[in-house]
């Protein structure tokens, strides 16, 4: 059986979670969404409703999403699992091996995880073939593209029906060929995170510069080069030249910035506590979540297969 010709299950009906089972059910499959919270499972349909109207699409999407409170109801006529639980290496491992034994022999089995390898979270499966990683981005019902990680011990197979599946909901799924922590697009944005946090505890510049400086930069360029496109615009000659000077002088930290350390104990968590390098209202918060909403639109189209 391939991943188009059963029910989807989604474990976990968070932010991603029912946001992945939006999108499943918008492109015409029937999801089981499953979570142990009972007002975050009887929420999650609201919440996918809300984002259909608000994005003018087909809000009967929703009635193909089923929620329930019970594993084995969740998984057992599904095709395709995609786990969303918080990343916690032995939570997720725990379940997998719970999925494993009710899921149907011949279904993939997937996991949401932004930065723990494949390989660790399913090393105690019994057919650790059919599992993967299959990375959305938040929202995922707007942003295109999904990572798909496959362990030393995932089947060519199994990789090809998910890409196979990825797409034809309307995804961009993109192939990563090794199983590092973070896999791509969270190596290379906690890099500049790092970067980024290391001026201001250096003194360079504050929060609110920072931020400036991306979105009036090279930020608004990144849509349509790549920093490797951007690199062979420049040329790589002088690329090299900027390298051998720079790179030295930026953050090699291998530890949480000492001021994000500071923020954290002191409880100042961002948008959830309502400070953090900034200070955010519930009005602020909402502009901010509604600017990237409308920005996101457009770039959402579907996309190919990258190798």
């Amino acid at each position: 059986m391939f991943p188009s010709d059963g029910e989807i299950a989604v474990i976990g009906a968070g932010l991603m979670g029912h946001g992945i089972a939006q999108v499943f059910a918008e492109a015409g499959h029937s999801v089981r969404l499953f979570d142990i919270d009972r007002p975050t499972l009887d929420g999650a349909r609201d919440h996918i409703s809300a984002n259909l109207t608000a994005l003018g699409r087909d809000p009967s999407a929703v009635e193909r999403v089923q929620p329930t409170f019970d594993l084995r109801q969740a998984v057992r006529r599904a095709s395709f699992v995609l786990e969303c639980v918080r990343e916690d290496l032995a939570t997720k491992q725990k379940l997998f091996a719970e999925i494993e034994a009710l899921a149907p022999t011949q279904a993939v089995l997937a996991t949401n995880t932004s930065v723990i390898p494949i390989g660790a979270i399913t090393s105690e499966l019994a057919f650790p073939e059919r599992a993967l990683g299959a990375h959305w981005w938040n929202p995922p019902y707007i942003v295109p593209l999904v990572e798909v990680i496959g362990s030393d011990r995932t089947s060519d197979r199994t990789i090809k029906e998910t890409i196979g599946l990825l797409r034809r909901v309307g995804k961009l799924p993109v192939h990563v060929r090794r199983d590092v922590p973070g896999f791509i697009g969270n190596r290379l944005q906690h890099a500049l995170w790092r970067e980024a946090m290391s001026l201001v505890d250096e003194g360079v510049c504050d929060a609110a510069t920072v931020d400036t400086v991306v979105k009036s930069s090279f930020g608004p360029r990144l849509g349509v080069l790549g920093p490797l496109e951007n690199a062979d615009l420049v040329g790589l000659d002088l690329t090299a030249a900027v390298h051998r000077y720079l790179l030295p002088h930026l953050s090699q930290a291998t530890e949480p910035s000492p001021g994000l350390e500071r923020l954290v104990s002191e409880n100042r968590l961002g948008m959830k506590t309502g400070s953090g390098f900034f200070e955010w209202t519930a009005q602020e918060q909402q502009a901010a979540r509604s600017r990237l909403i409308e920005q996101l639109k457009y770039a959402e189209q579907p996309g190919t297969f990258v190798e």
